[in-house]
C-alpha cells in the first residue's frame, strides 16, 4: 500500500530485534503508565454505565474502551511516541484503526470470558486489557508512529 498514511519507511531490521531494544522498553513503560491511567478512567466509565445507567456490560465495555482510546492518543502522541513524523490527523486515523482492532479483540475476548467462565465482568475486562493493550502498543509503535 502506498497511500499518504503509509509513506514513511519502517526502521530496518527484524521486528523482534527492534521490539527488544532498550528504548522500546522505555516506550512500553510510558505506554503502560498512560494505558493504566486511561484504562482506570475507562473502567470507571464502564462501572457507571453498567451499575448506574443499567447498560449492557459488553456494549458499555466498548464505550469505555473508545473513550479511553481517544485520551490515550492525545497523551501517547505527546509522551510515548514523541518524535514521530506522522501528521496528527493521519496518526489519529491510524490510532483509531488500531483501536478498532483492539476494540474487536477486547469485546470478543470479554464476551468469551463472560460466556464460558464465572469471572466478574470487571476482572474479565482487566484480563482482556493486557492482551489487547500489548497488541495495540506494537501496532502503534511499529505501524502508526514508526518509532520501532
Amino acid at each position: 500500500m502506498n497511500g499518504p498514511l503509509l509513506q514513511e519507511e519502517l526502521p530496518q531490521g527484524r521486528l523482534l530485534q527492534r521490539l527488544f531494544q532498550g528504548r522500546v522498553g522505555w516506550m512500553l513503560v510510558r505506554n503502560t503508565i498512560v494505558s493504566t491511567g486511561v484504562f482506570l478512567i475507562g473502567l470507571g466509565l464502564l462501572w457507571l454505565l453498567v451499575e448506574q445507567a443499567g447498560m449492557d456490560k459488553v456494549i458499555a465495555a466498548g464505550i469505555g474502551f473508545a473513550a479511553a482510546n481517544t485520551l490515550h492518543y492525545i497523551l501517547g502522541r505527546a509522551w510515548i511516541y514523541s518524535g514521530t513524523n506522522r501528521a496528527v490527523a493521519s496518526g489519529y486515523v491510524l490510532f483509531l484503526i488500531n483501536g478498532g482492532i483492539g476494540l474487536v479483540l477486547t469485546i470478543a475476548l470479554m464476551a468469551l470470558l463472560l460466556e464460558f467462565t464465572a469471572i466478574h465482568y470487571l476482572i474479565a475486562r482487566i484480563l482482556v486489557s493486557v492482551i489487547a493493550g500489548l497488541a495495540m502498543f506494537v501496532l502503534n509503535a511499529v505501524w502508526n508512529f514508526r518509532r520501532v
